[in-house]
C-alpha cells in the first residue's frame, strides 16, 4: 500500500519507556506492532535474527524472501522497510539507537562493522549448525533485558557488541574494518553530513567547509578512498532517497522533486535518469 506520507518510527514505538534499546521475539511481532507491516522509515538499527520464518522483508528496494531459512536481516537508520512474516516465525528482533552503542565507546565504531555500512547488503545467511550457539547468546541478552537489573544497560551493550562482531565475521570473513587513516574518517564524516543535509545542500563546497577542508582536497580523498567524486557521493545519496519515495509513496514525481529540494522538475528528471538510466516514472512502473 502506498501513501503520500511515510510514518517515521523512533524506538519509542515499542513502548513509552523505551529510549535506546529493545528486543523481543519474532513470533507475533507484527500483530503487536502493526506499523512494522506497513512501509515506514525508522531512525534506529534493527537486527532480525531469524531461526525459521516464512514471508518476506523489504528494505528499500531489496526484497528478502524467507522460506524457513536462517538469516540475519539488518535495517539501518533512514531505510524504508516493511516486515511480512508468518505469525509462527522463530527468532528475535533487537533494536538499538546509535546513541546506545556510543555510550560504550569514545568514538563511533559502528561504521567499522562491514555489514552496517550504507552500501552493505541487508541480509546475512546464518548456518544451521551455528543456531544453537546463536540461541544461547541471544537468550542471555534477552534474559538481561527482561530482568532490568542494575547495570543492565552496560551488560546489554557488551552482549550487543559480541552480536555485532559475530555478524560481521559472517558478512566479512576478512575481519573487522580498521580505520586506517584520517582520510577514511573524513569520508565517513562526509557521508554522515550528506545524510543530514542533502535536501538543502547539494554542493561539495558546503560539506568541505563543514569538514574544514578545501573542495579540491575533499574531492581528492573521495576519489582515493571510494573511486567517486564528492559530487558523485552526494548525487548517489539523493538518488537512493528518490527511489525510496517513488517506490513506497504515491507522491507525484513533481512532489518527490520538491521534497528533495530540486528547483525544477526537469532538472530532477534529468539527474535521476543520469544516475539510473531510467526516468522516475519508468523506475516507479518497474517496481509495481
Amino acid at each position: 500500500m502506498q501513501t503520500t506520507a511515510l510514518p517515521v518510527c523512533s524506538i519509542g514505538v515499542f513502548g513509552d519507556d523505551i529510549k535506546h534499546f529493545w528486543m523481543g521475539e519474532l513470533s507475533g511481532l507484527v500483530d503487536i506492532f502493526p506499523i512494522l507491516e506497513q512501509p515506514h522509515r525508522q531512525n534506529f538499527y534493527t537486527l532480525l535474527l531469524i531461526e525459521s520464518a516464512l514471508g518476506e522483508v523489504q528494505v528499500d528496494n531489496q526484497c528478502i524472501r524467507l522460506n524457513y531459512n536462517a538469516k540475519a536481516i539488518i535495517i539501518k537508520p533512514g531505510c524504508i522497510s516493511k516486515i511480512d512474516l508468518n505469525r509462527q516465525a522463530k527468532g528475535h528482533v533487537i533494536c538499538f539507537t546509535e546513541q546506545f552503542f556510543l555510550l560504550r565507546y569514545n568514538n563511533n565504531i559502528l561504521y567499522q562493522f562491514s555489514f552496517l555500512r550504507r552500501e552493505a547488503d541487508s541480509n546475512i545467511r546464518l548456518r544451521d549448525e551455528e543456531l544453537i550457539r546463536w540461541g544461547q547468546l541471544i537468550n542471555l541478552c534477552s534474559e538481561e533485558f527482561m530482568k532490568g537489573e542494575s547495570e543492565a544497560e552496560t551488560v546489554l551493550r557488551s552482549y550487543l557488541n559480541i552480536i555485532l562482531f559475530e555478524l560481521d565475521r559472517r558478512y566479512n570473513p576478512s575481519g573487522f574494518l580498521k580505520i586506517k587513516n584520517m582520510k577514511q574518517e573524513k569520508i565517513q564524516q562526509f557521508e554522515t553530513l550528506i545524510d543530514s543535509n542533502f535536501r538543502l545542500n547539494k554542493m561539495p563546497s558546503y560539506y568541505a567547509n563543514l569538514l574544514n577542508l578545501s573542495p579540491n582536497y575533499l574531492n581528492k580523498i573521495c576519489r582515493e578512498e571510494t573511486g567517486q567524486t564528492a559530487g558523485d557521493l552526494i548525487r548517489k545519496r539523493i538518488t537512493i532517497e528518490a527511489q525510496r519515495l517513488l517506490h513506497y509513496t504515491n507522491l507525484s514525481v513533481n512532489e518527490v522533486a520538491n521534497q528533495l529540494g530540486f528547483e525544477s522538475l526537469s532538472y530532477f528528471v534529468t539527474s535521476f535518469k543520469k544516475q539510473t538510466s531510467q526516468t522516475p516514472e519508468q523506475f516507479r512502473k518497474g517496481q509495481s
